[in-house]
């Protein structure tokens, strides 16, 4: 196995904790500080740092750092707004179109869950959400679909940590993938594409009081304009 360079750990390690929101948006972080915290030297830091600011993940700051990238409202409202429309899509082609021992084994898979306040449990969660979406998206049968429908996942798992440590949903979201992947199982299309629906509604609106707090707790300043609706 081919050791990661330091530049490589720093980055990966910077990044999960961007992710899971351990380095919440907005905040404001010098070099020096991810320095202590990691135990990797500046030189790693410094690279791993200008990667992710390539990437989107954060924001420079002249003579101070960098801004990990605030989740702003407006993002939020596109990206579900994508979702749906993807998801639904797919939901209703996969109930069509579906091998039926693949829906089968689906619904097997669609009871899990996390433990509300344990974040390593979100991480776990989180991965099964996906892989449980994108299924739906493979056994649609349209490629194009699945994997635009993987790249909206992979840009909504800092968003989906945020509305996770609002308050305790674990059953109510348990309850809705056994429901979607039983109404797929019965070839139920409208059943399917509503569902979805209405789960991507419940959780845009779960992550949008999640930030509503967040913004009343106290933006940084120069951030707080950056959350329009």
């Amino acid at each position: 196995m081919v050791k990661k360079s330091l530049s490589e750990q720093a980055y990966e390690l910077i990044k999960a904790d961007i992710i899971t929101c351990s380095l919440k948006p907005g905040v404001q972080i010098a070099q020096p500080s991810l320095v202590e915290k990691y135990g990797i030297g500046m030189t790693p830091i410094r690279e791993a740092m200008q990667r992710l600011s390539q990437e989107g993940f954060v924001t420079p700051i002249p003579r101070f750092g960098y801004t990990v990238a605030p989740i702003t409202f407006s993002d939020v409202r596109e990206i579900y707004e994508l979702r749906s429309i993807l998801e639904s899509a797919a939901a209703r082609l996969a109930a069509l179109r579906g091998n039926q021992h693949d829906l089968d084994q689906l619904e097997e898979n669609a009871d899990f869950s996390y433990v509300y306040g344990e974040r390593r449990s979100y991480s776990r969660f989180l991965d099964e959400n996906a892989k449980f979406h994108r299924k739906i998206a493979e056994i649609s049968g349209n490629q194009r679909l699945m994997d635009t429908i993987s790249t909206v996942l992979d840009g909504l798992t800092r968003i989906f940590y945020l509305g996770l440590d609002l308050k305790d949903s674990a059953e109510e979201m348990r309850t809705s993938h056994i429901a979607l992947a039983g109404a797929l199982k019965e070839r139920d299309a409208d059943k399917a594409e509503q569902l979805v629906k209405e789960e991507v509604d419940v959780s845009r609106k779960r992550v949008l009081l999640a930030l509503t707090h967040q913004l009343d707790d106290g933006f940084p300043p120069d951030l707080g304009n950056s959350l329009q609706i």
